[in-house]
């Protein structure tokens, strides 16, 4: 039987791509299988981890140095794919890392989060294949490290985990792939409308997940949720709320109607905010 902790640990350590892939969907079978155990005293001390394993490219840039393209050009649609299979990269790590971090959850938790690990790597498959349609591979054009680098600053509390990377960073997807698949529809790549509509769907689920225990959290802490939500918004990501929102997908992934309304209202006030 195999330490849970120790498992996801190395398998977020794990830098080479192919091994990372195997390993997300082996330990979600494994856990389904029942050989995964649960043992915080014998596994080693949480560490902060600053870089989980990842290859030696793409060469990571500020956010402002990735250049947006537009998708009908080949060029283009090649960017968006990477920059997609980047996300789905880090996803992985921040799946296998919220399983290896916060060891005080109960036994659904750490289904969940293998789960997404899994599915993750699932979906970087179908973009890696997509990516080599395009004469592409993982690594070709440069990235940048915002989805870990919020890991880094949500480190210490499952709670604002919870809320400020799936119900934030992650919900962005939901928001904007449904444009991106009707632009990709425009221009004849099915291929890659496929592949999105797959992602979609999961990511809804994704979401859901974490708005689950972001909520479980609250319950057992006597917070509610909706204000809790938005005073983590202003006092840990610091950063404007972008609208439109897909409303049907993220009532999906378990916003509730209020809190979309105060969301929105949220985003127009950063909007309306003096430079």
């Amino acid at each position: 039987m195999q330490n849970l902790y120790t498992a996801a640990y190395a398998c977020l350590m794990t830098a080479d791509v192919d091994q990372k892939l195997a390993c997300a969907t082996q330990l979600y079978a494994a856990w389904q299988a029942g050989q995964l155990v649960r043992d915080a005293a014998v596994a080693d001390e949480v560490l902060a981890i600053a870089d989980p394993g990842r290859p030696s490219r793409p060469e990571l840039v500020h956010p402002k140095q990735v250049k947006q393209r537009k998708l009908s050009t080949p060029e283009g649609r090649r960017a968006l794919l990477h920059a997609v299979a980047h996300i789905e990269f880090n996803a992985i790590n921040l799946a296998l890392d919220a399983v290896y971090r916060f060891r005080e959850m109960p036994d659904a938790y750490y289904g969940d989060w293998l789960q997404v690990a899994a599915e993750e790597a699932y979906h970087f498959s179908l973009l890696r294949e997509r990516l080599a349609a395009f004469d592409c591979v993982y690594g070709d054009l440069p990235a940048h490290n915002g989805l870990w680098e919020q890991a880094c600053k949500t480190a210490d509390d499952v709670m604002v985990r919870m809320a400020l990377v799936p119900r934030v960073l992650e919900a962005r997807g939901l928001d904007v792939t449904p444009g991106m698949m009707q632009r990709l529809q425009e221009v004849g790549d099915t291929a890659t409308v496929d592949v999105l509509a797959i992602i979609l769907r999961d990511e809804i689920g994704h979401v859901r997940i974490g708005s689950r225990w972001f909520q479980y959290c609250c319950e057992q802490r006597g917070l509610e949720a909706d204000t809790t939500f938005r005073r983590l918004i202003r006092g840990v990501m610091q950063t404007p709320l972008r609208g439109p929102f897909f409303t049907e997908a993220r009532l999906q992934a378990g916003f509730s109607a209020d809190e979309l309304e105060q969301l929105l209202a949220m985003a127009q006030d950063w909007d309306n905010a003096p430079a």
